[in-house]
């Protein structure tokens, strides 16, 4: 079987591998991440998902096969990223709350050594429940919310703030898994299964 690695640090995307008896080989690819206004949330998705994977790639010596992966938050056209503080958290959740957002994760599979690329997109639409202030600070306390883009975990405690979602739940949590194992059987020839 073929080497796969795994170009992020996501404690969550290694775990969803594991899942699918892929022992993923763990390299942060450490890119600066820059995003052009002119791009949509999309292209942004998966310029960067290309980056990781490719800088990955990049580094090692045999086919190994690169995934890459990057998970953007949109609402009304504004990406959301990580909030960098407690009241940016609590920014965040208000403005979401009520509302569906989009959360668009770009997808990179490389394989080293070769000029086999293939690059995607998956886009799921989540529906927040209305929220308290009560309920967006107990959730804020818990911390979960560090490190999250959109400032909200659905696999976690942020999942009492979903009210519906449309399309790929494994999307939301950062690696949608039926279009990695379509793109890996139809490129790689790996399956997930």
């Amino acid at each position: 079987m073929k080497k796969v690695v795994l170009a992020s640090a996501s404690p969550r995307r290694k775990e969803l591998l594991l899942k699918f008896n892929i022992e993923p080989i763990i390299i942060e690819s450490k890119i600066e991440e820059r995003i052009s206004p002119n791009e949509t949330a999309e292209q942004i998705a998966m310029a960067l998902s290309f980056e990781k994977a490719n800088k990955v790639a990049k580094e090692l010596k045999n086919d190994e096969i690169v995934i890459g992966a990057d998970t953007i938050v949109v609402f009304e056209d504004k990406i959301l990223g990580k909030p960098k503080s407690p009241e940016e958290g609590m920014t965040m959740l208000k403005l979401l709350s009520g509302k569906k957002h989009e959360v668009i994760t770009g997808i990179a599979i490389i394989q080293a050594n070769s000029n086999k690329k293939i690059i995607d997109f998956e886009k799921t639409v989540v529906k927040f429940r209305n929220l308290t202030n009560e309920k967006i600070k107990n959730y804020i306390n818990t911390g979960e919310y560090i490190d999250k883009a959109g400032g909200y975990a659905i696999q976690g405690l942020g999942g009492v703030l979903v009210e519906y979602i449309e399309g790929c739940y494994y999307n939301v949590i950062g690696l949608p898994i039926y279009k990695l194992d379509l793109l890996l059987e139809r490129h790689f020839n790996l399956s997930l299964l």
